[in-house]
């Protein structure tokens, strides 16, 4: 039987590059692509996949909300999650919401390739820069940064503001109502101790938690 890798991400060029540089490796692989998280939804609820390669930073639904349906459908299903975002902000989040693994898109093609064996034999797959930092938080007392203390969908929230979104249109894409959304901006600044919105875009540009 073929491997089925599913590719959500929605830059073309680099879904074709990924899909090449499985396919040089799987050469029995069949490999599906989708443009966005509900794309990869309603592929990953209707059809069979060994694997999905998930960018966490995708247009309309954020890759943590999508991830966490993809696991309520199929909690068995490997999802390497890819992404821009230096790992030390995002590796520790998405693996709790149930990833097996997490690579930055400057990883090198080999590494990419063993994330997937691995997370297909049922490990889970982290870089060991990344081991090497988990393992000294978990020996020392290391406080958390601000950010780290919000919810998944306070975050979400955040990096949406920071990118320039009203709370209007924070409230479409995420089918929430304007109401909900100021309440989560409110209960944001409230955790991080900050005033603004600006307070909150310089922040997260700072920690390049968004593009």
């Amino acid at each position: 039987m073929s491997l089925r890798i599913l590719i959500a991400d929605d830059h073309a060029v680099v879904r074709r590059g990924l899909k090449q540089i499985l396919a040089d490796e799987f050469k029995r692989a069949d490999f599906g692509e989708t443009r966005n998280a509900h794309e990869a939804i309603e592929r990953i609820r209707k059809e069979n996949w060994d694997a999905v390669v998930l960018d966490i930073t995708m247009p309309g639904r954020s890759g943590l909300d999508a991830l966490k349906e993809i696991k309520e459908a199929k909690p068995r299903l490997p999802v390497l999650v890819l992404s821009m975002h230096p790992e030390d902000q995002f590796a520790v989040r998405v693996l709790k919401s149930g990833a097996s693994g997490y690579l930055t898109k400057e990883s090198a093609p080999e590494e990419l390739v063993g994330a997937i064996k691995k997370v297909l034999a049922g490990g889970r797959y982290v870089s060991s820069a990344l081991a090497e930092k988990m393992a000294s938080y978990l020996a020392i007392d290391t406080p958390n940064a601000p950010h780290e203390e919000l919810s998944d969908r306070e975050f979400a929230v955040l990096r949406m503001i920071a990118s320039g979104k009203t709370v209007s249109q924070v409230a479409d894409e995420l089918s929430l109502s304007v109401k909900t959304v100021s309440t989560y901006r409110t209960r944001i600044l409230e955790k991080m101790g900050m005033k603004s919105s600006a307070e909150l875009t310089h922040y997260a540009f700072k920690y390049s938690l968004v593009e």
